[in-house]
């Protein structure tokens, strides 16, 4: 009943401000949805002073990548990390933007978007970058509707290939060919774990690829991942520790400390819902 009227909220809401009003957005008022469906999002990068832009056309990029050429393991990590509830959600995560909107009423301040990985897709597509509350109830109003269109698969294929990873970085193609020298297929499950922790803003996070060494920060989220891989059924503890023991490619022999560090007796992670998967 909640999640009914949650919903006759969004529908009402979204009618009262105007949907139409939308002559800012990349898609014009009314986005072909269906269009995603056999066409493409390219990126275009004009360089790191100047915003991207998406454009769809009918041909796939370059670097386009299948989802079935995505290692399972760095789509889990990179799952469990941005959006949990995804294969359960309807385009929007109730319980987050709810907890969201608590934070921020609280404190004064916006403290997260609460975007699930669909929204991302809507507002990356779709709508500008432009942050205003009026964008927030598009963007939820639109990722139910493309939940419809699309379906999970094809939604996360479109993310997976239009993310940014650093600068100039589009896509997990070209992610895992600068960070990790192989194509995403060959992922294993740290580095899937490592490009989930760039996510929210790989330009910060890069840092630890530059100094070619993870940050502490970077350490406490990817064992963070691993452990909430564990939690899914991906790995077992034991793969887990072994995955932790890897080094990167690109870390300094002189900087690895990991190989020795036992994590099997770590505090437990969140106690999140089990994901469900496809």
């Amino acid at each position: 009943m909640r999640s009914a009227k949650f919903k006759i909220f969004l529908v009402s809401i979204t009618l009262f401000i105007g949907l139409g009003s939308c002559s800012n957005s990349q898609q014009g008022c009314v986005p072909r949805l269906k269009d995603l469906k056999t066409e493409y999002p390219h990126v275009i990068y004009r360089g790191p002073k100047e915003p991207f832009e998406i454009v769809v056309k009918k041909n796939p990029p370059s670097n386009w990548v299948a989802l079935s050429e995505v290692s399972k393991e760095a789509q889990m990590a990179i799952l469990i990390s941005e959006d949990w509830a995804f294969y359960t959600h309807p385009g929007y995560d109730e319980k987050q933007i709810k907890e969201a909107i608590e934070e921020s009423v609280e404190t004064g301040k916006i403290k997260r978007g609460a975007s699930t990985i669909t929204q991302q897709v809507v507002k990356n597509v779709y709508l500008t970058q432009q942050k205003s509350f009026l964008r927030k109830i598009k963007e939820i109003w639109l990722a139910t509707k493309v939940e419809k269109v699309l379906g999970k698969k094809r939604i996360l294929e479109i993310y997976l290939n239009i993310a940014e990873w650093g600068e100039g970085i589009f896509g997990i193609g070209q992610a895992s060919r600068f960070y990790f020298q192989k194509p995403p297929s060959e992922l294993n499950a740290k580095e899937g774990a490592f490009l989930a922790m760039l996510l929210p803003s790989p330009k910060k996070y890069g840092i630890s690829f530059r100094k070619k060494e993870l940050t502490p920060y970077a350490r406490k989220t990817i064992r963070t991942i691993l452990g909430k891989l564990v939690s899914a059924k991906v790995l077992t503890l034991e793969q887990k520790n072994d995955e932790w023991k890897r080094p990167y490619v690109f870390e300094s022999p002189d900087k690895v400390n990991a190989a020795d560090v036992d994590i099997s007796d770590e505090t437990p992670v969140d106690d999140e819902e089990e994901p469900v998967t496809e």
